[in-house]
């Protein structure tokens, strides 16, 4: 019988439990730096993320203050939708006078003069915002100048401010009340049951049509916000196509946008260096365009890319730097600054920092 070698280990077999357990822990560190290397690509690849999602925040943004612009400004949609509630109130009046024999089980009759409540309160806070928006918007063209001008168009601007600040907490208040609302319409035309059918059918009916139609507005106003969700995450430059094609001119002027300087892209890290250094050094590097002495500016590969389209940059691309320093794609940022003349990053205005500057020159 052998005897153990003062190690503890059985003589013989020392070196194979050595180099066993030498491979064992090689094996271990070398997976520890793989998992190390593949959670700085992770968190590399989040990190180069960042300003997409910012761009994407400040899309949003812009869509839900354009959406409350053309609901509460645009003429032809604020007629369409107090047409649209006063034909509501319309129908609900004349089935109260063409039912006032039925007698109906719960109080549906109730239920609908209140729904016409809401939709008489909807046109009132809509025709207020409405005229709020028009007068801030062309107070400024009023009466005077100078001074007594500018304390006339402040006074207007803070009523105007007042007015739409009371509209809206009332148009919040008329929305939270018709959502309670529905919900009791709904119980009692199921409580009623058949008993309400027959006893009472004109009362039935609208109630039925008019919960049926709101929850037809709340099914479309839901998936319309996921499809725009889905469209601002996946296909920023589509929305702003649409919005470029269908915005009035509040942005930047095509002149204040070719004021901006233009570059040229190219995958190229400089004489001298190797294709690997160019890659782990630079992404590229973009070239004034249109210049005796063009400026160069070396690009990081996480930065080689529009946070708009989500594309890096190909070689030979043309690029529009803002005095803030971000760059973009120009068919991208171009369009982006014809519907809001600030950065999509950083909000940089472009066209009251031009208009201060001449003021200075």
């Amino acid at each position: 019988m052998l005897a153990p070698s003062p190690s503890g280990n059985i003589p013989g077999t020392t070196p194979l439990l050595y180099e066993d357990d030498r491979n064992r822990r090689s094996l271990r560190r070398q997976s520890l730096r793989d998992a190390a290397r593949f959670l700085r690509r992770a968190s590399s690849r989040r990190m180069m993320r960042e300003p997409s999602m910012l761009v994407r925040e400040t899309a949003a943004e812009q869509l839900e203050e354009r959406q409350s612009d053309w609901a509460y400004s645009k003429p032809p949609v604020v007629i369409l939708d107090l047409v649209w509630n006063f034909a509501f109130v319309v129908v609900a009046f004349v089935v109260l006078v063409l039912s006032q024999d039925e007698v109906p089980v719960t109080w549906l009759r109730v239920w609908v003069v209140g729904y016409g409540v809401q939709c008489v309160v909807h046109m009132v806070c809509v025709w207020s915002e409405y005229r709020n928006r028009r007068d801030v918007r062309f107070g400024g063209g009023g009466e005077g100048s100078g001074s007594g001008g500018s304390q006339y168009v402040t006074l207007a601007n803070l009523t105007s401010n007042e007015n739409s600040g009371v509209a809206k907490y009332l148009e919040s208040a008329n929305t939270m009340f018709s959502f309670v609302w529905w919900i009791l319409g709904f119980y009692w035309v199921s409580s009623g049951g058949q008993a309400l059918a027959q006893d009472a059918p004109k009362l039935y009916w609208l109630c039925v049509i008019f919960l049926a139609f709101d929850v037809f507005f709340v099914v479309f106003c839901v998936a319309l916000a996921c499809v725009i969700g889905i469209a601002v995450c996946c296909c920023l430059p589509c929305i702003i196509a649409v919005l470029y094609a269908v915005a009035d001119q509040e942005g930047a002027t095509k002149e204040d946008i070719e004021l901006l300087p233009k570059f040229t892209f190219r995958r190229d890290g400089g004489a001298g260096k190797t294709t690997d250094e160019i890659q782990g050094l630079c992404g590229g590097v973009m070239t004034e365009y249109g210049t005796d002495s063009p400026i160069e500016h070396v690009l990081s590969p996480e930065d080689a890319e529009c946070c708009i389209c989500l594309s890096a940059y190909d070689d030979g691309a043309e690029l529009r730097e803002l005095p803030c320093s971000h760059h973009f794609h120009c068919s991208c940022i171009d369009k982006w600054l014809y519907i809001n003349a600030t950065c999509p990053l950083c909000k940089y205005n472009i066209v009251k920092n031009q208009t201060h500057g001449c003021e200075e020159a």
